[in-house]
């Protein structure tokens, strides 16, 4: 896929979670201009769709029943059914307890609850982690964002998938900068990279894991 950009001066190419190739241009770019860029970093492709292919098959199918784990920040949680308590999914000493007759919608009761978790906890992050890039977000969603972490909307509100409640601490605190940064810069320009560090100093580390550890996490 091509995506252009009037406000874009550079090209871009990513590999998406789902290898799915996206390559972002300026308006204007030329098909002959594309196809060069992309066949210059033909190899970095090949390696990474093989990544994430082999990734998705390492990842194995979550089911809804008492001792399978789910993450949460990080850790991972064992599952118990159970046949009474006051909300479908509760997160309780120490296990996810999902109510038994609601198994059949497991994936649903859990998605909603790591979006409403996923608002609170990343709203106070946000805030938290603005002043350090010297901005200030209009407001915080929480929602399905496809294969995208976050986005950065023109009005100034940062989106995440909800999925982003998935991974440690640390990583997504990086997608907050990361979204956080967008608010000055669209794109990811050397300024954009160099602003992310001044913000986040080991941006790097925590860049390459999610990118190497973060789509084994989405398996629910």
């Amino acid at each position: 896929d091509v995506v252009y950009s009037p406000r874009r001066r550079t090209m871009e190419l990513s590999v998406e979670r789902d290898g799915a190739l996206v390559v972002r241009a300026p308006d204007g770019a030329t098909n002959d201009r594309l196809e060069s860029f992309v066949r210059d970093k033909r190899a970095w492709v090949y390696k990474k769709v093989a990544e994430k292919e082999a990734l998705r098959h390492a990842t194995p199918v979550k089911e809804y029943v008492s001792g399978e784990g789910f993450p949460y920040l990080g850790r991972s949680y064992r599952l118990l059914l159970v046949d009474l308590q006051d909300a479908p999914l509760r997160l309780d000493a120490g296990r996810f307890r999902l109510l038994r007759a609601e198994a059949a919608h497991g994936r649903a009761q859990f998605i909603a609850w790591y979006t409403e978790h996923a608002r609170v906890w990343l709203r106070r992050r946000v805030a938290a982690l603005a002043p350090r890039v010297g901005v200030e977000a209009a407001d915080v969603e929480v929602r399905d964002l496809g294969y995208r972490w976050g986005s950065c909307g023109r009005a100034g509100t940062l989106n995440f998938h909800w999925s982003v409640i998935l991974l440690p601490p640390g990583i997504v605190e990086y997608v907050v900068v990361h979204e956080l940064v967008h608010l000055r810069e669209r794109n990811h320009t050397p300024e954009f990279w160099l602003r992310v560090e001044r913000a986040m100093p080991d941006y790097l580390r925590r860049k390459e894991w999610l990118a190497e550890k973060g789509a084994g996490l989405i398996v629910i």
